[in-house]
């Protein structure tokens, strides 16, 4: 192979390399602290609405965090989510979860209201949260 064609190669894997988004370490479910543990059933009932037990919080659609957490905890994608959600909406049985910005604003959420759940990477949690489910 010739020395350009290596390079050019070798860029282009650069570019898509840097083009993918960083992926999350270890995702984390939190709430209040002194929540209860909670299971990967219970929370996927949550997020796919058929449990209003709790008020989840989701992250932007833009978030690799998010993407992971829905095939982690759900075993389905956003886009999947997102349907479910719509014919929830439609036929009146349901809101969505309330999307905020980042991990700083979930954990500012669940910490003050102990019906709130939410997920964040594990690297963000601290004092102010509980972590009651570990997504692997």
């Amino acid at each position: 192979m010739s020395r350009r064609i290596r390079f050019c190669s070798l860029t282009l894997l650069i570019k898509l390399l840097s083009a993918m988004p960083a992926m999350a370490g270890e995702l984390v479910v939190v709430m209040a602290p002194n929540a209860p543990l909670l299971t990967r059933d219970q929370v996927a009932q949550v997020y796919l609405g058929r449990s209003n037990a709790l008020k989840p919080l989701d992250l932007p659609e833009t978030s690799a965090v998010r993407d992971q957490f829905y095939k982690k905890a759900t075993d389905r994608d956003a886009a999947q989510v997102k349907a479910v959600w719509s014919r929830i909406i439609f036929t009146g049985q349901g809101q969505p979860p309330k999307e905020v910005p980042d991990a700083t604003a979930v954990k500012k959420a669940v910490a003050g209201d102990s019906k709130l759940v939410g997920y964040i990477d594990k690297a963000d949690v601290d004092a102010s949260v509980q972590v009651v489910l570990s997504l692997h």
